[in-house]
């Protein structure tokens, strides 16, 4: 499976925010569209990504305030990316590697989406069904 499967079975909608917000006003925008990860995006190129994580260790745990911090100040702009031709075990990989939990999905500097490590783990236990029933098939016969 690979990680367009991933997008196409979930869809491709991305929700972003720009750098220059509070962090007040993105940790909002996670809670409204219910997701744990906004991309960064500023004049259509990805310029970091913000995590419940972050907010977590960066403001809450340093005592500063949401609503006086901006999100530049915070995101994680390092980021590791992802393509669609991409296996759901290399996403594992990195995710385990890298302790992180989202990966945008790029190709030709497009953000195509963003995968979470439930989605990565949903798709391994759907390709593990298949191959059970495959097998029960083939037991079967």
């Amino acid at each position: 499976m690979t990680v367009n499967q991933i997008l196409n079975t979930k869809g491709k909608q991305v929700f972003s925010v720009t750098s220059s917000i509070t962090v007040y006003e993105a940790i909002k925008v996670m809670g409204e569209k219910n997701i744990g990860a906004v991309l960064i995006i500023e004049n259509e190129n990805l310029k970091g990504i913000l995590s419940e994580r972050d907010y977590a260790r960066k403001v809450v745990l340093k005592g500063r305030s949401s609503l006086d911090t901006f999100v530049y100040e915070i995101m994680e702009d390092d980021l590791i990316t992802v393509r669609p031709s991409d296996s759901i075990d290399y996403c594992m990989g990195l995710m385990s590697s890298k302790r992180i939990r989202h990966l945008p999905v790029v190709e030709n500097n497009t953000v195509l989406g963003l995968i979470s490590i439930g989605d990565v783990v949903n798709g391994i236990i759907e390709m593990q069904k298949e191959t059970i029933d495959y097998l029960h098939t083939y037991i079967s016969q």
